[in-house]
């Protein structure tokens, strides 16, 4: 089956005026489905020095079969990623899906074989809902094909589905009930009040009610238990008068309370326990000053596991439910840890473990008796890799370098395998509350090889990982500050003997994007590149045409542009509105469909910066949205990035 989506309007007038204005040269591929301005012919000798690079798969782990013999991943063999069940360690992938767009997230039945998916399509976002019998191969859309839809929950029994949609009016995240065999006749539970983000997590076992999730912000987020047939909500936790961090993990065993991550009473997320019965809030690790950010309970509520994030490295811990008592897992491999799910029968926990030197696989670890007791762990794939020797990759050092108000600020430094000194690239995460971690990337090793440059990961104020203070720096009038961040260290790279001042380039996508761009505004004089993928130019423009559905939820964030005063600080920082100050050459890709940063973003950026005389690349695929999903993209934008930096960093 596949989703079908209608073309807009602005894409025949994008192509009209690209193939009519004479003075930018204008060229596509991929069946005229990315549009390249200004972007020379890339030479034979990159595509094929990057083949290796761009032939890296992965396969993180999504579920166990009902049986718990088996297990379902995704990994992409032609253009996109699709699901593959694997039957044993390293055994083959026997792939389940074969669409022409990549998989969403996926969650099996609790009591059957069934599993509930999602896709959009051209990276709208849009996503609907569908069920896959993974027997057959056969599968069938539940929604409506034009709202947007996810954040699916299984009922404990019954074939029952919660998810989140906006199709009572297009913009409002409600959550929706369905029973997957009569999807015609699903009915709203949840009515969104305002603008911020409502979705399902668990159900409680006799059907009755559900865990939901309320986020408002990155500092302000809330749980309620509502009840299906009143529809009546509770405050279970979370405060109006004083936010904090609240998410919801699981109802425990007879839903006798509930397990959730909060950050009442401390910097981090901690996990905790509420009891119903006395309302009494537990912390459970009351000792570990890291957040918590992955949870998973047994089917019958006797083991639990947790990943707490230590400085962007992943530490899994096994937890009796019960006791609360709790026990690190020795001698995993450094890297990130996500998906930790246990098996049916609660004898094993699988996850996806992801490392600097191999990509995401799936991986098993064995269980003893003793609930926080463990024993083998065991790799499900290998991931092919190219043909490299991803031994031979680096290993990035962590360091931190001081900034304008004295903080020190984390960053991931990769250096080449031979002396210096290096170009250098910063490449700045999205967000803005994300947070680089020291994952495998052969994005930067391929630059670390082809281009001989030291890559720079840092993690400026308002990321995420370091407490809530750190991620509420770089709010409203404060958004600069993180800017600055930047500055500072292009200040300590001037004092590493092995790293080349003059020769500094800036990458970013999303939030990144507008860094970067923000950092051209700044600090052109010391960039010798820069290249922006979706991100924002103009904080006013961007709010008011980002979609309705998460518009409320990004000006909690940059600020609200209805504000007289919000709205002339945004203007005034805004690099659409500050080109004159950009000397640095400038790459900027983009997606045509994309709802969270809109193509005109791109667009007006590229127009301003060639009205100035500016330098300027631009790349939009017609078929992508915030982000590049589909292969045959990818590979020809990081041969034109190579080229690009090449060309004006080298």
């Amino acid at each position: 089956m596949r989703v079908k989506y209608k073309m807009r309007l602005s894409v025949y007038l994008l192509i009209f005026v690209c193939f009519s204005s004479l003075a930018v040269t204008t060229r596509t591929a991929n069946n005229g489905n990315l549009v390249m301005q200004d972007i020379p012919e890339i030479p034979e000798a990159i595509v094929n020095g990057l083949n290796q690079f761009q032939n890296v798969r992965s396969a993180p782990f999504r579920d166990f079969s009902f049986s718990g013999n088996s297990i379902y991943v995704t990994t992409r063999f032609g253009d996109v990623s699709q699901l593959h069940r694997i039957d044993k360690p390293a055994g083959a992938r026997r792939q389940l899906t074969f669409f022409d767009e990549p998989i969403g997230s996926i969650s099996r039945q609790p009591d059957g074989d069934l599993i509930a998916f999602t896709m959009d399509a051209g990276g709208s976002e849009y996503a609907q809902v569908f069920i896959l019998d993974p027997s057959t191969g056969e599968s069938r859309m539940l929604t409506d094909g034009e709202s947007r839809n996810g954040v699916i929950s299984w009922s404990k029994k019954g074939g029952k589905l919660a998810y989140q949609s906006t199709k009572r009016n297009g913009r409002s995240n409600d959550i929706w009930m369905m029973d997957i065999n009569e999807p015609e006749k699903s009915r709203m539970v949840l009515e969104s009040p305002d603008g911020s983000w409502w979705g399902a997590v668990d159900w409680d076992d006799k059907n009755l009610n559900l865990l939901v999730q309320q986020y408002t912000s990155a500092s302000d987020s809330k749980v309620y238990a509502v009840n299906l047939d009143s529809g009546e909500k509770i405050l279970l936790d979370g405060s109006s008068d004083s936010p904090s961090v609240n998410y919801a993990l699981s109802y425990a065993r007879a839903d006798k309370g509930y397990f959730l991550t909060t950050n009442q009473g401390s910097e981090f997320e901690r996990l905790a326990y509420r009891d119903f019965a006395s309302d009494k809030l537990t912390i459970i690790t009351e000792d570990i000053n890291w957040n918590v950010n992955n949870f998973a309970l047994s089917e019958d509520g006797k083991r639990a596991a947790f990943t707490v994030n230590e400085d962007g490295v992943s530490k899994l811990y096994l937890l009796n439910p019960k006791s609360f008592s709790y026990k690190a897992v020795s001698d995993l491999p450094l890297g990130a840890i996500a998906g930790i799910t246990f098996s049916p029968d609660g004898k094993r926990l699988a996850m996806t473990l992801n490392t600097a030197q191999t990509p995401s696989d799936s991986f098993v670890l064995s269980l003893n008796r003793s609930v926080t007791s463990h024993g083998k762990l065991e790799r499900w794939t290998f991931s092919e890799v190219g043909g490299l020797n991803t031994d031979n990759f680096v290993v990035p050092e962590l360091v931190r370098y001081e900034t304008f108000d004295k903080r020190q600020v984390p960053a991931f430094v990769y250096k080449p395998n031979k002396k210096g000194p290096h170009p250098v690239i910063i490449s700045i995460h999205g967000g803005p509350e994300g947070q680089y971690r020291p994952t495998f990337s052969s994005t930067f090793q391929l630059w670390m090889k082809t281009l001989g440059a030291a890559v720079i990961a840092p993690n400026v104020r308002g990321s995420a990982g370091y407490g809530k203070e750190y991620i509420n720096l770089d709010n409203g009038f404060k958004r600069e500050d993180s800017v600055k961040d930047i500055g500072a260290l292009l200040n300590w790279i001037a004092t590493q003997p092995d790293l080349d001042e003059n020769r500094v380039a800036v990458f970013g996508g999303s939030y990144g994007g507008y860094m970067v761009l923000a950092s051209a505004v700044h600090y052109s004089d010391k960039l010798k590149a820069a290249v922006d993928i979706v991100g924002i130019s103009n904080f006013v423009t961007f709010l008011e045409n980002t979609k309705d559905y998460r518009r409320d939820l990004r000006r909690v964030e940059y600020g609200d542009e209805r504000d007289p005063a919000m709205r002339a600080h945004l203007e005034a920082i805004s690099p659409s509105n500050n080109v004159s100050k950009i000397n640095v050459p400038m790459f900027v890709v983009q997606g045509q469909n994309d709802p969270r940063v809109p193509v005109t973003e791109a667009e007006q950026i590229v127009d301003a910066l060639r009205k100035n005389g500016k330098q300027v690349w631009y790349m939009n695929a017609l078929n992508e949205g915030h982000g590049y999903r589909k292969k045959e993209n990818r590979d020809i934008y990081q041969q034109a990035v190579v080229l690009f930096l090449q060309q004006h960093l080298l």
